[in-house]
């Protein structure tokens, strides 16, 4: 059974004006995603600025949404980390807390092997028995999961159940997708190319569009799973100039300035994260206005 299928929403983590979590704040964004559509929730992954969290907040956010998401749609919590034993160990501390994915990210900065890799998430299997979703991500981390490893692991272990595709290279996921077939699920880690991975045989996205337009997110997807697939490609197209904006700056810098000029109040940003130059200000105002949602 796949973890979700669908629009994930790779949901902020909302801060107070100390740059404090504000989990009163988030919970009302919970909501909102799911009276929106949103297929499923992520939290704590790299639009949750997760590598500004401390331990404890990471895990405190993690046990709060899964508490406030009661089961309604499925949590998916980011638990990797460049260190085996801090993912496990957090991974651990998620599936305590009742979560129905893990999210693992592959080791940044030390740039693993694939040997490495396969190490790091046959650990990480071997000690919990929640699905994980490996997060494959080389633009962020210099280390990418090659089509044969992401196959080799999802043909064994446990519980290495899907991966989370933002190489933005096509060709490779494809490969990937004929050489794991149904052992392993794909969503895509890229907004713009929700329906080509759909076509590859991606079972949604996980999704930082869904921060501003949950409906849509999840439009795209369910007009593909019901057969119009040119209405998908429709709402997809429709959507490439905002999905242009909001990674005109590093993510999550954009979504949570378009939040804010949602007026969701969503505050800050951590540093080193910080705020977006006025013209990349402008350009998102623009795209979101033509996209109508300011």
């Amino acid at each position: 059974m796949a973890i979700f299928k669908g629009a994930g929403v790779a949901i902020v983590t909302p801060m107070n004006d100390d740059e404090t979590v504000n989990y009163d704040k988030l919970n009302e964004l919970l909501d909102e995603q799911i009276a929106g559509g949103t297929d499923a929730i992520v939290i704590c992954g790299t639009t949750g600025e997760s590598a500004c969290l401390t331990v404890e907040e990471h895990l405190a956010t993690i046990k709060e949404c899964v508490e406030y998401v009661g089961h309604r749609v499925p949590v998916i919590a980011g638990t990797g980390s460049n260190c085996t034993r801090d993912a496990i160990a957090m991974s651990k501390k998620a599936e305590e807390y009742g979560v129905d994915g893990l999210l693992c990210v592959t080791p940044y900065y030390n740039k693993a092997t694939q040997k490495g890799l396969i190490g790091y998430y046959t650990a990480i299997s071997e000690a919990v028995h929640t699905p994980i979703i490996m997060y494959n991500v080389p633009s962020r981390t210099g280390c990418n999961i090659q089509p044969e490893t992401a196959a080799y692991l999802a043909k064994n272990t446990k519980n290495v159940r899907a991966l989370k595709a933002a190489s933005g290279n096509l060709s490779q996921i494809a490969k990937t997708k004929s050489l794991a077939g149904d052992d392993l699920d794909i969503y895509s880690g890229n907004d713009d190319q929700i329906v080509p991975i759909l076509s590859l045989g991606g079972l949604g996205v996980i999704s930082v569009l869904s921060n501003v337009a949950p409906a849509k997110a999840h439009a795209i997807c369910q007009s593909w799973f019901d057969g119009d697939v040119k209405k998908a490609a429709k709402l997809q197209l429709e959507a490439v100039d905002l999905i242009d904006s909001l990674f005109c700056e590093v993510n999550p810098i954009p979504v949570k300035t378009a939040l804010n000029l949602m007026g969701k109040r969503v505050g800050p940003l951590r540093s080193p994260m910080c705020e977006m130059e006025e013209k990349n200000v402008e350009r998102l105002k623009k795209s979101m206005q033509a996209y109508g949602i300011l």
